[in-house]
């Protein structure tokens, strides 16, 4: 106990610990590293306010989880990416066929359940609130019947209704509609805010779920999806796969629901990593997921934390070979592995010119990446499961894809377990210096060391403040150049968008769309793409590009980033204490961790700051022109659509100085307060460990935990190994 002081006996666990044998797991590492802080927490005394903080910082380490990795899945209705997940999570038919995709923009997204062996569903529903807004929107649109309806808002509402209530519930009124029985259940359902649905059995559960995320046009009514803003599913025995990776469809747009297109930006920016499905016979000429890909790079680059592509080929086992052999004039007509020869000969086909033309591309540029940015996979998710079908479970490359997870997840596996141990040694390090605290002497010198480290602290700040504000007048000045560009161009960037020069008809709905939409109209399926905002943020944006990557990279270090000077930050000098003081040693090394953990928190909030320093300049500008996309929205009548456009145009004319040092303003601003957010956590944080670590502590007995900090020191050093 603490009474004890330095005199507790070593249990046998502790005594025998040089004779243990490496351990060979991360697993291991970490159940290891858990006992030992145990077993010196059992000797920790509550009552004492050192040995509360000791435990604080031990509990909190082991309540610590990571933010998972997020991969986004981009891909059509119909290219196969339920049968893709199904097979790369090793369970056949676990999600039914079209429920990615087939629901106009809910989010879903697939995780593992490491609690049991269930699967989960947890659908996230609209409230009774939002869905009578929703409602509303959804007949104010089947009521319009001017030449200016939206045909594609249209659709999507008339497949709404028709899902829940029924076929021709699109042609009832909603006072008729709230006459219906299922109105009123569904006022009721929708008072749980969340429903979950869980079952050990995989077709039960598919069948139990299907309602809620499925789409069916033969089968009208009683389909739930409109009511969805999201669905989770948790899936058993996928720990070497999901652990800390998470799935997400990123399905299109082209709702008239603000809520689900918020969310689906907000999914687009957390993607570490992005999918790209297309069937095979369409990968390098099917323009919708290269353009879908394309009008996403702020969210993914800039904007976003995206390392690396998949571009995945599906299908590859839906093939022709007599039609094959004459396209391609293969000299295979009689070999009797016709089929399987004429797959791979495509494979190989494939893998190239999806290589080509992302090289061609202005997507590569934008991402400032290196040559292993984008993978090729050509994937047969049948054939990985039936194995009558030519080819060998390789082949199909889904055991290619679950290795990608399986390293992906080992390596964050890796990184919080060597974390733990890291912190953990910190932690015991202050517990020893304690320990050695016995003299007037010691706790002078301590004092001595608190002075040096303060100005240290000082000095390293001063010195991380000079960098940021080089970083800052080197942005101003970008940004300067760039407001001066768009105020040129601005006007002309306008009638560029909304006079496109085109075929006239049917583009006043569009039109009205944009302005509905505050200034962004997506088809329903990706075909049409027109953003205003986007576009007058485009010139300020390119001037800036180029200096963001290097100040905010993805990955990698380019001498200039925000991220190089938190972690050349330092205030413990390698000759600042003598080595031949054991209390000393002990106190750097728990601030040096200290040090450590602060750095790492950091990089979290400097990824997600980013994030939102780059969207703030389109964020800015759509909030500047929303009055005039109200306006512009309620015009109506003979000649609306050139009155839209003399009011759009008038009004970027008339605001566009203000608008775009607004923009530069903003962007400034968060910069200044991510440079304060970093300083301020860094000098408060060290403060307090230096006064928990350098205080007086003479009276307090705390245990000697040499023996652990040793044991610790060989688990970190199997983890370097």
């Amino acid at each position: 106990m603490a009474s004890q002081g330095t005199k507790r006996k070593l249990d046998q666990e502790s005594s025998d610990s040089s004779r243990e044998s490496p351990l060979t797991t991360d697993m291991e590492i970490m159940l290891k590293a858990k006992q030992i802080t145990k077993r010196v927490t059992d000797n920790l005394d509550h009552t004492i306010i050192m040995h509360r903080d000791i435990m604080s910082k031990i509990n909190k380490m082991n309540k610590v989880s990571s933010k998972k990795a997020t991969i986004g899945i981009f891909g059509k209705s119909g290219v196969g990416k339920s049968s893709l997940l199904s097979a790369v999570l090793g369970k056949k038919d676990l999600l039914p066929s079209g429920c990615f995709g087939a629901c106009t923009a809910v989010v879903t997204q697939v995780e593992a359940n490491l609690t049991d062996s269930n699967y989960i569903a947890e659908i996230e529903l609209f409230s009774k609130e939002e869905w009578e807004k929703d409602l509303k929107d959804i007949f104010r649109v089947l009521s319009d019947d001017s030449e200016d309806r939206n045909d594609d808002l249209f659709e999507i509402s008339v497949e709404k209704i028709t899902a829940l209530y029924g076929a021709d519930a699109d042609k009832k009124t909603l006072e008729e509609l709230q006459t219906d029985d299922k109105f009123a259940e569904i006022k009721t359902f929708l008072s749980i805010n969340k429903k979950t649905i869980s079952n050990n059995d995989v077709s039960i559960f598919a069948n139990d779920v299907a309602s809620y995320i499925v789409h069916s046009e033969s089968s009208p009514g009683g389909w739930y999806w409109p009511l969805v803003k999201s669905v989770t599913f948790k899936v058993p025995d996928c720990h070497e796969l999901l652990e800390h990776t998470v799935l997400v469809d990123i399905p299109g747009t082209g709702d008239c629901n603000k809520l689900r297109d918020d969310k689906w930006k907000s999914k687009l920016r957390e993607c570490s990593f992005v999918w790209i499905v297309s069937a095979i016979d369409r990968a390098s000429t099917d323009k919708d997921p290269w353009g879908i890909l394309k009008h996403c790079i702020e969210e993914l680059g800039p904007g976003g934390e995206c390392k690396s592509i998949n571009f995945i080929c599906t299908k590859t086992d839906d093939i022709n070979p007599p039609a094959y052999i004459r396209s391609t004039r293969l000299p295979i007509s009689g070999d009797k592995d016709q089929k399987k020869l004429c797959i791979l000969h495509r494979n190989k086909n494939a893998k190239t010119r999806v290589k080509e033309k992302f090289e061609n591309s202005e997507i590569k540029k934008r991402f400032s990446t290196d040559d292993n940015f984008l993978n090729v996979f050509t994937v047969s998710s049948n054939a990985f499961f039936e194995h009558n079908l030519l080819l060998e479970p390789n082949e199909t490359e889904i055991p290619k894809l679950q290795d990608d997870l399986r390293i992906l997840n080992k390596n964050i596996n890796r990184d919080l377990t060597r974390d733990y141990v890291n912190e953990a040694k910190g932690v015991l390090s202050l517990i020893q210096s304690v320990q050695l605290d016995r003299d007037k002497k010691t706790h002078e010198t301590k004092v001595k060391v608190y002075m040096e480290l303060e100005k240290d602290l000082k000095k390293a700040l001063n010195e991380m403040d000079s960098h940021f504000d080089t970083i800052y007048t080197d942005l101003e000045q970008f940004l300067s150049k760039g407001v001066d560009e768009s105020v040129q161009l601005c006007v002309a960037s306008t009638k560029a968008i909304i006079c496109p020069n085109i075929d006239k008809r049917g583009f006043h709905k569009i039109l009205q769309a944009l302005c509905k939409n505050d200034g962004c109209y997506w088809s329903k399926n990706w075909d049409v793409i027109i953003d205003l905002n986007r576009q007058l943020a485009k010139h300020l944006q390119e001037y800036i590009n180029e200096y963001f990557n290097l100040i905010f990279p993805v990955t990698g270090t380019t001498g200039k980033s925000v991220q190089e000077q938190i972690d050349k930050f330092s205030i413990i000098q390698s000759d600042s204490a003598s080595p031949g003081s054991p209390i000393l040693h002990h106190i750097q090394n728990f601030i040096k961790i200290e040090e450590t953990n602060l750095k790492a928190s950091l990089k979290t909030d400097v990824v997600d700051t980013k994030k939102n320093i780059y969207s703030s300049i389109q964020t800015t500008i759509e909030k500047e022109m929303s009055s005039c996309y109200e306006q512009a929205a309620a015009v109506t009548g003979i000649g609306s659509m050139k009155k839209r456009q003399e009011l759009l145009i008038t009004t970027v004319d008339k605001i566009k100085h203000d608008m775009f040092k607004k923009a530069k303003s903003e962007m400034l601003k968060n910069f200044s307060n991510l440079k304060l957010h970093i300083k301020d956590t860094l000098e408060s944080g060290l403060k307090r460990s230096m006064g928990l670590s350098l205080s007086k502590t003479r009276n307090i007995k705390l245990m000697d935990v040499s023996r652990e900090i040793e044991q610790l020191e060989r688990l970190a050093e199997q983890l370097s190994n």
